[in-house]
């Protein structure tokens, strides 16, 4: 079953500092998609499928990268991940509530 909701674009993007939209369709490897930004209509081809609700880097975003979605750090990226790839449990990982992390976000 496809989803989709219909906004003009094909992804969700909040705030100017995020690296990730959230795809309003799935969305096929290959594909041009259109978001919206501040500067108007942006447009990315995709380098991975995308599911419905799942998030599309539209910048690179670099290995221990905080990854931003709606204007909040949502996770690190824990290996490279390119403009138009995939964003997901596969190359991020969360950092809220992690006691194993406590030490090492301190001391940064």
């Amino acid at each position: 079953m496809e989803h989709r909701i219909e906004t003009g674009a094909d992804a969700l993007y909040m705030d100017e500092r995020d690296h990730v939209a959230t795809a309003l369709r799935d969305m096929k490897a290959g594909e041009s998609i259109h978001y919206r930004h501040a500067a108007g209509l942006l447009m990315i081809s995709l380098a991975e499928d995308i599911p419905f609700g799942h998030k599309v880097a539209i910048s690179d975003i670099a290995s221990g990268q905080d990854v931003r979605k709606y204007g909040e750090v949502i996770g690190r990226a824990v290996k490279p991940i390119t403009l138009g790839c995939h964003v997901h449990v596969h190359n991020i990982e969360g950092i809220r509530g992690r006691g194993d992390l406590g030490t090492k976000e301190a001391a940064q």
